[in-house]
């Protein structure tokens, strides 16, 4: 901690990243002992949470991440999509194929950022707000690679025809980027992906994730 922070917000800010990181939320001697501070502390840094409903606590006593936290998540996605549209403009018009952002929505992929080339004559209608299976499609895919920390492969997803008939994409995952899990990718009208594309959006990935740190 430095003199310009706070140590009362930092702790605030730890619980909420420890129910974060849990499913089955975390009792007042679980927080106590993970961040090394007294009960009381504690149970002040969850009544403060709890006002704001940031956080909430169940019969047992265990705290939970609460719903407050959606009403600040709302604004989360158009951040990101700001951040990321200078790059996938730039993979659109260089592969001449539709570029998307897809993050992780629950158990789908959702795209949240869709860039359609301009000197094409048709591309595949994608639009922000798709959602599909995490299993199914190559933003998708990438998403599962990466969260099974497959390290051996190229580094990026193909599909064909898994979501439209006729379609083909090509996506990699986003990587080192705190709490954010998503790809970069494109869709586009072919039997197979050409040999460049994969590389070429393994580096819009690593642009957008720059540009998100």
């Amino acid at each position: 901690m430095t003199a310009e922070t706070s140590q009362t917000l930092d702790r605030g800010l730890r619980v909420l990243k420890l129910l974060a990181d849990t499913d089955h939320g975390l009792t007042v001697t679980e927080l106590s002992t993970r961040l090394g501070v007294n009960r009381t502390v504690v149970y002040r840094l969850l009544a403060t949470l709890e006002q704001h409903a940031l956080v909430r606590r169940d019969i047992g006593g265990r705290a939970r991440v609460g719903l407050g936290v959606l009403r600040l998540g709302r604004q989360v996605h158009p951040l990101v999509r700001e951040a990321a549209l200078p790059a996938l403009r730039s993979l659109a018009e260089d592969i001449g194929a539709t570029a998307h952002l897809t993050l992780v929505d629950g158990t789908e992929a959702l795209a949240v950022a869709v860039v359609e080339p301009t000197w094409t004559d048709y591309h595949v209608a994608y639009r922000a707000g798709f959602r599909h299976p995490l299993d199914r499609g190559a933003a998708g895919r990438a998403i599962l690679a990466a969260r099974r920390g497959e390290s051996d492969g190229p580094g990026y997803a193909l599909t064909h025809g898994e979501l439209e008939a006729g379609a083909s994409g090509a996506a990699a995952p986003l990587l080192g980027v705190l709490g954010i899990e998503g790809s970069v990718g494109v869709v586009m009208l072919t039997d197979s992906i050409p040999e460049r594309v994969g590389p070429r959006v393994v580096e819009a990935a690593k642009e957008v994730a720059d540009a998100l740190r």
